[in-house]
């Protein structure tokens, strides 16, 4: 598994450099770079036992802040183990630091001890508060945000009334829809796009993923649901 610059964890200290911008143009590499990265985020929500929301709200900060800065200048592990800590705060499932350190060590080093509460170890947890004050500053402490999650759920109440109940019953149309709406965060569209829209669009791929088929009306059915969608 790759590690963090590809060394060990204190290598995950706040090293901020001058080129700081943005990055503006499309670079296949960095994008990889922040799909792993979210994977990582991903990952360790579900070992740290957290809930989806906080993990995307997690997701969100990180390309958040990465929408501003570049990601070459700063550690996008250590970027990212402060928003899984800033997230827990955000959406009252508080995470200790410890938890999120050791986690992410075991991610990194598999099966390995957890660390010992050494120099080592306190130096990666300031580096983790450090990066959670610089996160707060660079989002202007704009760290609340509305997600689609509430959104598909009810597009899903609404679209399963209208289809046949054994055809429902028969294909997994509301588990592909949360698989691909959690497969969003991987990268930008998060940010680009309305959460409804986010929302209508992993429905509509999912029901036509299994060739289910909503009953036509004076509107398409996403048109109820989101009058200004297209």
């Amino acid at each position: 598994m790759e590690g963090p610059s590809a060394c060990s964890d204190a290598s995950l200290r706040l090293t901020g450099r001058r080129d700081s911008g943005g990055d503006t143009e499309a670079d296949p590499s960095r994008d990889m770079k922040h799909f792993r990265v979210c994977r990582f985020i991903m990952e360790t929500g579900v070992k740290l036992c957290m809930r989806s929301v906080p993990v995307a709200t997690a997701c969100l900060l990180y390309h958040r802040f990465f929408e501003g800065v570049s990601i070459h200048a700063y550690e996008p592990y250590l970027v990212a183990m402060s928003c899984v800590y800033l997230a827990g705060k955000v959406e009252e499932q508080h995470i200790r630091t410890r938890d999120i350190i050791n986690v992410s060590h075991r991610y990194f080093h598999s099966g390995s001890s957890p660390l010992e509460c050494d120099k080592e170890f306190w130096d990666l947890r300031d580096s983790v508060v450090q990066c959670e004050l610089l996160i707060l500053r660079q989002l202007n402490f704009h760290v609340s945000f509305e997600h689609p999650h509430k959104y598909l759920l009810h597009y899903l109440l609404s679209v399963k009334s209208l289809v046949n109940r054994h055809a429902w019953s028969r294909t997994p149309v509301a588990e592909t829809s949360w698989a691909l709406l959690r497969d969003c965060y991987h990268g930008a569209m998060c940010i680009r796009h309305t959460p409804q829209h986010i929302a209508i669009a992993m429905l509509y791929l999912a029901l036509n993923s299994y060739g289910v088929e909503i009953p036509a009306g004076e509107k398409e059915w996403w048109q109820v649901c989101v009058s200004q969608c297209s």
